[in-house]
């Protein structure tokens, strides 16, 4: 080959794709004109069954690269292409090549994935024509004599000298998976028969084994006394301009991973291979001795540190100090100066030094004994806040608190970093802060002899014969006759990682939601019985929706936050009025729902109070609480209900003639939610605005409402039972039962509670809308007398009607009873 090509994929797809989109009838002709030997060789005839991008380029190439995600059929297509290779016509005849080498990362990905994989180069063979696997050889033999090698890419001294004539070669990539190295082929997927985690790694995510990985792999190559240039062919051994990483995906960071819920292997991400949105991150290391050089310190050291950095900002020009002091925080490492040099020590790796207490120094200024200290509890902070920016998604600036189990305070110490980390890294960060503060309030003071100069500042050490086996960490060191040590109680222990996902927040239009207030009957007992509830719905649902009120119309204060959108729906059809408290089973209707689902409950289900709901005509105070127990799915988002039970809790006033269609339909299964409002704001007009919860409030997607609320959880409810029996004067004898708002459905007591005050009912007598008589009664009967009937009679039909007195509401729901002449 001259020059280089980048080939395309094939114009005709695969015979099986060709035979799958042909009618029964074709796929049955082709299938009974092949012979019992071409049946039998058709699975391994890898044309027929290859997709394009499986199939080798046309022409004279030297190098073919296959690049294709997870499942793409790699190693499927190196497999069948040195087959293609080394077998002839017949079992026995040559191919065009004798002798191939196999190259991966390590001998075992050679032997586990390229040669006994589940699409290796054995399970692809037909039985008469496949290899032999010699382990002691690492060499795969076809009965031809045709051989293939395994090679590792860690050892490419053993490629000189054997003579090949074509190599199956893997592409590089390491997991970012604590020890990724120790087996960097592999891949940890819960959803994979192939899910393993690397040979003794505990499964924590680490991004800075791959990023160290990459450098050494391509360093190494990049070397030419390692990579040396051919003699034949003019280029080197491995061309690096040509090498590949598995794997950088085409999907957008950080939409892949955070949008979990478009791709299902999102969750892979933060442990495998991909380095799409890692190649910007920096190692600490490397950012620290930029910072160094920057402020002109030459002498530094930062081999032993640890770490990445996925972003870091200075927003100001500053001192060294100062510019490492967050990532000193961040990472939990020492700045210590040691012989002119800085060196940079992490505190996670730091081994405690055996200190005998025999060999410590009696000096006039410092304890013949190690000297103990505990700091005063007081002084101590319960409760820490972390403000950062999130990686992995859209770079939300969030906040991360840790307090101790046993803290009672409200004080809370903040800080804020100003770097990009993971939840999980900021939630450690805190958590370290926070047991650091509680380990290190005890401290030590001591005098080291000459002969432990080697131990300074930045170092553990830890007493022998001390019970506790504390370690300390050395602080501050005064040099002199011997050293004056001050060290505080350190734990490496509090400095172990932590990981988890990150998630991503919709992209969403500020569209209006729709709210609906519904003013009810107490449902529980346990609600605020003068506020209202709130039922809030849009598509798309912005994720939350915000409630703000006013008295004046102005100087609007937060009321509430809806996080969960409502069930919310429109009838479809007219609903008559029934009888309330009987169990309805064939009336029914249709509602079209906004958002949500409903479902089918059994009958005890359905009487312990399950599937309550409400419909009303939109306004506060017309709400009828009901139940149904079948639901059934009759359209898209449109539902059939029946099984009902009518009028619920008190309800039954409110009941219309007809509920018609285009009347509203609420779930109440605890998602609406009562607004805040006081008892001294019942039924006066108030000012609200409700909008998408991320949106401030005088943006144009936010609805303003007027409404008051008359308190309906305070309104006594009607009297059952409303009935005249004529007496032997002529009088009728007017009687009525109660009924309670609060704790009415016990069965064991005598009778229900009160609920009330004190037991007052108002009785009104009237004639179309005028009002004949009205009493106030305080026992549930009342005599009406026979003059006063016959008066009230001759004017035509009359209405009694009766409703129970609550102190602070006034009369509730009312009976009527009517009588004719």
């Amino acid at each position: 080959m001259t020059t280089p090509s980048t080939s395309t994929q094939h114009d005709l797809s695969s015979g099986a794709d060709w035979i799958a989109c042909e009618p029964a009838e074709v796929q049955k002709s082709f299938l009974d004109e092949l012979g019992e030997d071409e049946i039998l060789a058709l699975p391994f005839l890898f044309d027929f069954w290859a997709m394009p991008h499986q199939l080798p380029p046309a022409g004279n190439w030297r190098s073919w690269v296959i690049m294709g995600g997870r499942g793409a059929g790699k190693t499927r297509a190196g497999a069948e292409w040195v087959r293609a290779c080394v077998e002839g016509s017949r079992p026995l005849d040559p191919g065009r090549c004798h002798r191939i080498a196999l190259v991966g990362e390590t001998l075992d990905q050679v032997r586990e994935v390229m040669v006994f994989g589940e699409s290796g180069i054995l399970a692809c063979s037909p039985p008469d024509r496949r290899p032999e696997w010699h382990a002691t050889r690492r060499m795969l033999i076809w009965p031809n004599g045709a051989t293939a090698q395994a090679f590792s890419a860690h050892e490419p001294e053993s490629l000189r000298g054997p003579q090949f004539d074509g190599a199956w070669v893997d592409e590089l990539g390491c997991p970012a998976v604590d020890k990724g190295t120790n087996q960097p082929n592999v891949f940890l997927d819960p959803k994979s028969s192939e899910s393993f985690l690397p040979a003794h790694s505990n499964g924590q995510r680490d991004e800075v084994i791959q990023m160290q990985y990459l450098r050494a792999m391509l360093g190494y190559w990049r070397a030419a006394e390692n990579n040396p240039v051919s003699s034949v062919y003019g280029g080197p051994m491995l061309d690096m301009a040509r090498a590949f990483v598995w794997a950088w995906d085409a999907r957008p960071y950080p939409f892949f991973p955070a949008n979990a819920g478009l791709w299902g292997d999102a969750p892979n991400y933060a442990r495998g291979h991909w380095v799409t949105g890692r190649l910007s991150s920096r190692s600490l290391a490397s950012v620290v001795r930029e910072i160094c050089a920057r402020a002109g310190i030459t002498s530094q050291d930062t081999g032993t540190l640890h770490g990445l950095v996925r972003g870091y900002a200075i927003s100001q020009v500053t001192d060294a100090r100062a510019a490492l002091q967050p990532l000193m925080l961040a990472h939990g490492f020492d700045a210590v100066e040691r012989d002119g040099v800085l060196r940079f020590v992490m505190r996670r790796d730091g081994v405690a030094h055996p200190v005998p207490v025999s060999a410590l120094v009696d000096l006039p200024e410092s304890p013949p004994r190690p000297q103990h200290s505990r700091a005063a509890e007081a002084a101590m902070t319960g409760r820490v806040r972390l403000r950062f920016v999130q990686s992995d998604t859209d770079y939300p600036a969030i906040s991360e608190e840790a307090v101790m189990p046993d803290e009672a305070t409200h004080a809370v110490a903040a800080s804020e970093l100003p770097l990009l980390l993971t939840r999980a890294e900021g939630r450690q960060i805190t958590e370290r802060w926070l047991a650091e503060a509680r380990i290190a309030r005890d401290g030590v003071r001591l005098a080291l002899p000459p002969s432990l100069l080697h131990l300074g500042a930045g170092d553990l050490l830890r007493l022998e014969g001390d019970a506790t086996g504390a370690a300390y960490r050395i602080d501050r060191v005064e040099l002199g006759a011997a050293q004056l040590i001050e060290a505080v109680r350190a734990d490496p222990g509090v400095y172990l990682p932590e990981d988890e996902g990150a998630s991503i927040r919709p992209t969403l239009a500020p569209l209006p939601v729709f709210p609906l207030f519904l003013d009810l009957p107490l449902m529980t007992g346990d609600e605020v019985p003068h506020a209202p509830h709130i039922a809030v719905t849009a598509e798309p649902w912005p994720g939350a929706a915000a409630v703000y009120a006013s008295v004046t119309g102005q100087g609007f204060a937060l009321n509430r936050t809806v996080a969960q959108a409502a069930v919310i729906g429109v009838t479809q059809d007219a609903l008559p009025a029934a009888r309330p408290g009987l169990l309805h089973a064939r009336d029914a209707f249709t509602v079209r729902l906004t958002s949500g689902a409903l479902s089918s409950i059994d009958l005890p289900t359905l009487l312990a109070g399950g599937n309550l709901a409400a419909l009303g005509d939109g306004t506060p105070d017309r709400w009828e609480l009901f139940q149904f127990a079948s639901a059934t799915l009759v359209a898209p988002d449109t539902w059939r209900l029946e099984t009902l039970l009518r009028g619920q809790l008190g309800s039954d006033a409110l009941i219309p003639s007809v509920w018609p269609e285009g009347s509203f339909f609420v779930l109440m299964d605890g998602r609406p939610e009562q607004i805040d409002l006081p008892l001294g704001a019942r039924g006066l007009l108030r000012h609200y605005r409700i909008g998408p919860a991320w949106r401030p409030l005088d943006d144009p997607s936010y609805i303003a409402l007027q409404d008051s609320f008359a308190g309906i959880g305070l309104k006594p409810l009607a009297p059952v039972h409303l009935r005249a029996a004529a007496q032997a004067d002529g009088a009728l004898r007017i009687t009525w039962v109660r009924r309670g708002r609060i704790d009415a459905d016990a069965w064991e007591a005598p009778d229900i509670p009160l609920g009330e005050e004190t037991e007052s009912y108002q009785l009104r007598v009237m004639q179309g809308v005028g009002i004949l008589r009205e009493l106030t009664l305080s026992t549930p009967v009342w005599t009406y007398a026979a003059t006063d009937r016959i008066a009230d009679l001759q004017g035509g039909t009359v209405r009694i009607d009766v409703a129970q007195i609550s102190a602070r509401f006034g009369p509730g729901f009312r009976a009527v009873l009517t009588l004719g002449a």
